[in-house]
C-alpha cells in the first residue's frame, strides 16, 4: 500500500514539474504530460465540486 501512494505521490510531483516546465517552453513530451496534468486536475475538481453540492454541505465560494 505503501509504494501505491509513493508511485501516485511520484507522479504528481512529476506532473508538476511538467507543468512548470512546459509554461517555460519545454518539448513537446512535456507539454503533453501537462496537458494531461492540468486537465486531471481540473476533472478532480469539478468531481468534488457537484460532491459537495450533491451532499448539500460546502461554502458558497466560488
Amino acid at each position: 500500500m505503501i509504494f501505491l501512494l509513493l508511485g501516485v505521490l511520484a507522479l504528481a510531483i512529476g506532473g508538476c514539474v511538467c507543468v512548470v516546465w512546459a509554461e517555460r517552453g519545454g518539448p513537446r513530451w512535456v507539454r503533453g504530460v501537462a496537458l494531461v496534468t492540468r486537465t486531471a486536475g481540473e476533472l478532480l475538481s469539478s468531481a468534488q465540486k457537484s460532491r459537495g453540492r450533491r451532499s448539500g454541505g460546502g461554502s458558497d465560494d466560488d
